[in-house]
């Protein structure tokens, strides 16, 4: 397959294909022993090539069923067309700071921005990592902070903190190069959920770092490494181990930006897939464009995302 790329405006390197050349790029990473059935997991099939079968159509020898690449799949029963769908894999993967559904509609060329939004659900969905592949280990920074625009005009005086209602995102991060994280949306910043949290999370051999709030006070006992906090209100930001939680700041700089800057709003709704979209680059940051593309597609493999429109609303459910 001859591979033809384009400059997109962000300078990185979007792959251009025909519909036949696409079709053999996501059959290549979802497939690279050969296909299967998506319904049974039969390897026991064949193409269907008669003129009269849609291209890319295989058909399995034991359960009878039809599929092509993108059944069972993030993909499935999308009218975009493969070439498309490699494009929005390829930016929203490779941009740093995230990818708007408003931008993806130019550069692909979309006639609807609604299109262009489910879109970019879809491929947020596939690099959301669920369940976690393996607990966090070692020295564990977490941290909190509030995802969200200021309160219209009228609604009262703008809280800060604990006080807000903005919704309250945590994050745990692996010290050290290459360390994972794992962000996700809370309910309340109180002591059961934030130390529940971290137990789902670490594994029993690590050391915990946080900054002073009073919700951690506890979570040592549960952990070999202990658990030790800096106080910012004092202006310490490492202590004298070198105990910090700058990482996990530094992952939640990058998740502001890309809120204030890119998305503009993030629903509560949505923002477990943000979240997930940003630990997966931030898990990956250490890949190339093309290789953290791939482990996105490779994400979308069992997963479905569905678009209903009831009366009284527009949503995504999964």
């Amino acid at each position: 397959m001859n591979k033809i790329t384009t400059k997109s405006q962000k300078g990185q390197n979007v792959p251009s294909f025909t519909e036949d050349q696409a079709r053999e790029f996501f059959e290549v990473r979802r497939w690279p022993d050969g296909p299967f059935c998506p319904h049974c997991a039969s390897v026991n099939v064949y193409r269907l090539n008669g003129q009269s079968q849609r291209p890319g159509l295989l058909e399995c020898r034991d359960c009878k069923g039809n599929f092509t690449v993108t059944v069972g799949t993030v993909m499935e029963d999308s009218h975009l067309p493969l070439s498309f769908w490699a494009k929005a894999f390829h930016l929203i993967a490779s941009s740093k700071k995230g990818f708007s559904a408003l931008q993806l509609q130019r550069n692909l060329g979309l006639g609807s921005y609604r299109t262009a939004w489910f879109m970019g659900h879809r491929i947020r969905e596939a690099m959301r990592a669920e369940p976690v592949a393996g607990m966090l280990k070692g020295k564990v920074q977490v941290d909190e902070s509030y995802v969200g625009g200021k309160p219209r005009p009228g609604t009262g005086p703008h809280k800060r903190g604990r006080g807000t209602a903005k919704a309250p995102v945590m994050v745990l991060v692996e010290s050290g190069e290459g360390g994972q994280a794992h962000s996700r949306y809370i309910q309340s910043v109180d002591g059961d959920t934030a130390k529940g949290t971290i137990r789902e999370m670490v594994a029993d051999s690590s050391a915990i770092f946080t900054d002073e709030l009073a919700v951690y006070n506890g979570i040592g006992s549960h952990f070999k490494g202990g658990h030790t906090s800096v106080n910012h209100a004092a202006g310490q930001y490492v202590g004298p181990n070198g105990e910090t939680t700058n990482t996990a700041e530094s992952y939640f700089a990058l998740l502001k930006r890309g809120h204030y800057g890119v998305y503009h709003k993030m629903s509560k709704k949505h923002l477990h897939r943000y979240c997930g979209e940003f630990d997966f680059r931030w898990n990956g940051r250490t890949l190339t464009d093309a290789d953290r593309r791939d482990e996105a597609i490779k994400g979308a493999e069992g997963k479905r995302l569905m678009y209903k429109s009831p009366i009284g609303g527009t949503h995504l459910v999964a």
